[in-house]
């Protein structure tokens, strides 16, 4: 076991260090979110699209895990509103658990469906399917639980 090649994999932030740092507040959403689509909205229900961007690929040139579930967390919690809980408040994560079924490539289009399974006074759990365009293959499933702060009611 080499520990110390696994510490420089790790502490590559020296010879990016400054670029990094420039980068502005929130700059995640938009990387994520530049390529995507609405394609349907309806009550507990949202479905965007997307051509997969080269940025959002892995060193084995399919779109990243991470990205997809950074697509779970955003398209989620896009659907929340969709049954009438606030816009402005779609919660915060409690947990996020993405299946990787398949792999999906650079310039594919694929589709993102968010489904909202249940929506409670503290509770949202929403269901987000990831299918190839071209196939209907799902190559991904996600399920995203939020916890909901409770509004004031004086």
């Amino acid at each position: 076991m080499d520990l110390e090649s696994v510490k420089k994999y790790l502490e590559k932030g020296g010879e990016t260090a400054s670029m990094v740092d420039q980068l502005p507040p929130r700059f995640l959403e938009p990387l994520i979110m530049n390529s995507l689509r609405v394609d349907r909205i309806e009550p507990g229900r949202v479905v965007c699209s997307m051509k997969i961007p080269p940025r959002l690929l892995n060193s084995g040139n399919s779109l990243h895990g991470g990205a997809t579930a950074a697509l779970v967390d955003v398209v989620g919690s896009a659907a929340i509103p969709t049954v009438g809980y606030s816009a402005a408040n779609t919660g915060v994560s409690v947990e996020i658990n993405v299946s990787y079924l398949d792999a999906a490539y650079a310039d594919e289009e694929i589709e993102i469906e968010a489904r909202v399974l249940r929506v409670g006074k503290a509770v949202a759990v929403i269901s987000v399917e990831f299918r190839k365009k071209k196939t209907g293959k799902v190559f991904a499933q996600g399920r995203h639980t939020k916890f909901l702060s409770f509004t004031s009611k004086m």
